[in-house]
């Protein structure tokens, strides 16, 4: 059996043992070692990369962004933080059409800025604001639809985690990639914007019971010290760790680190944090790393079994012979990482795609920073996509209305992947859109 058969055999068990419910760090490993073993036909070689991969994957002290990042969204999340931003993004944009709508996509991308995982920005704002536009007579589907549509911002706006898990996986600088989802995370928030702004004017059935919002009472509006009280902790923590990190002050661990205290600091002046509920986070954050560690320790090592089968130079060849130029490479890897996406969860897609793509993206020539922006978005509009599309599942689970069937919110976020897929056409097109903060374009 040659080897390119052998990383052929591997990658297809893989995918489905993954899809059969075995967990994707596990599946990695195991199919990784059994085809070192093949390949060399010694099971001790397949044994000492497996041991050197361990050592190697996390060796680094820039892994501590991983932990540190994971514990400042628990600690933004029990402070409320995300709850205040909605309420003030509420108040100023009460006067809009679909106002409602346009306050969670802006706290969205506000709490996105601290924390940079969408799972938590699905449950936090699936008990916030959903019950709020149901209160002021909004489509139930649209109200699920926005709050799952708006929580992928969470991994493109940095800090975000899978961006994190590009950069190890790819070898790029993880500020650089913080860098670069900036503008593109600001883009997709003003394209979710712009089209709830539409849906409400063109189509107000699908925003609105009846077709009309329930007026907000001028009694409820906050004054403005409350105002600024309920926003400066989100301000603080976005210009101490964003504008830190882009000015060069800190690198991306210690911006975690400064993150985390802040985040700290401003949940044991809210009086939101005791033994149990620090512990708690602090315990959740370990299950994170842990996690987190464990699929980079195991893409390491399927990484370097695609390495030594030739399966990437294989590709390369193949494409070339086929006449497929950047472009179609593109469209060919964004398609297979949206159906994936439909059945199994986005870091898996990552460890998966990444070993076997990037050889070709470099091949052709592509910034790897821009690439990684490609890659996050493509692999978020999975999150809204059936069967699997996480973030629904999050919704759903968090809901305490159980009259909102899980087909409803589906059906709700349609709008919300199309306006993301119609970005994604656009960061292809448009690279500057992504590189246009670094300070070297081109490289």
């Amino acid at each position: 059996m040659s080897a390119i058969t052998v990383a052929s055999l591997s990658l297809l068990l893989m995918l489905l043992l993954i899809w059969a419910g075995m967990h994707v760090a596990v599946v990695l490993g195991a199919v990784s070692f059994i085809g070192v073993w093949l390949i060399r036909g010694d099971p001790m070689i397949a044994a000492n990369l497996l041991a050197q991969a361990s050592q190697d994957a996390i060796a680094s002290h820039i892994f501590g962004v991983v932990p540190l990042f994971v514990l400042t969204g628990f600690l933004v999340a029990i402070a409320d933080v995300g709850k205040d931003a909605f309420e003030v993004a509420n108040q100023l944009l009460r006067r809009l059409r679909g106002g409602l709508g346009i306050a969670t996509v802006a706290s969205n991308a506000v709490f996105a800025a601290i924390t940079g995982i969408s799972i938590a920005s699905a449950a936090v704002f699936t008990r916030v604001a959903v019950p709020e536009m149901l209160r002021f007579g909004y489509n139930p589907r649209f109200a699920v639809g926005v709050v799952a549509g708006s929580s992928v911002l969470g991994m493109l706006i940095p800090p975000s985690l899978l961006m994190i898990l590009y950069g190890f996986l790819a070898n790029q600088s993880v500020g650089d990639l913080f860098t670069a989802g900036i503008v593109p995370g600001l883009v997709l928030a003003l394209a979710y914007a712009v089209g709830i702004v539409l849906m409400a004017t063109l189509w107000p059935r699908s925003v609105y019971q009846g077709g009309q919002a329930r007026a907000i009472a001028d009694a409820t509006l906050m004054s403005l010290p409350t105002l600024v009280l309920k926003i400066f902790p989100s301000a603080l923590l976005i210009v101490a760790v964003l504008g830190g990190l882009y000015a060069g002050f800190f690198t991306a661990t210690e911006a975690g680190a400064v993150g985390a205290a802040l985040a700290l600091a401003i949940a044991l002046l809210r009086r939101k944090l005791n033994f149990k509920t620090l512990w708690g986070v602090l315990t959740e954050t370990g299950h994170v790393t842990v996690s987190v560690s464990f699929l980079i320790i195991c893409a390491t090592i399927y990484t370097r079994m695609l390495a030594m089968s030739g399966m990437p130079q294989f590709l390369v060849e193949q494409m070339t012979q086929m006449g497929l130029g950047p472009t179609g490479f593109l469209m060919i890897y964004v398609v297979f990482i949206i159906l994936l996406g439909m059945i199994i969860d986005s870091s898996s897609i990552l460890l998966i795609v990444l070993p076997l793509m990037l050889p070709i993206a470099e091949q052709f020539g592509m910034n790897l920073i821009w690439f990684g922006v490609i890659t996050v978005v493509a692999v978020e509009i999975g999150l809204l996509t059936p069967p699997f599309g996480l973030s629904v599942y999050v919704i759903k689970s968090t809901l305490q209305d159980q009259r909102i069937t899980l087909g409803d919110i589906f059906r709700g976020t349609f709008p919300f992947t199309v306006m993301m897929f119609a970005v994604l056409m656009l960061l292809i097109f448009v690279p500057q859109l992504s590189l246009v903060l670094l300070k070297t374009p081109g490289g």
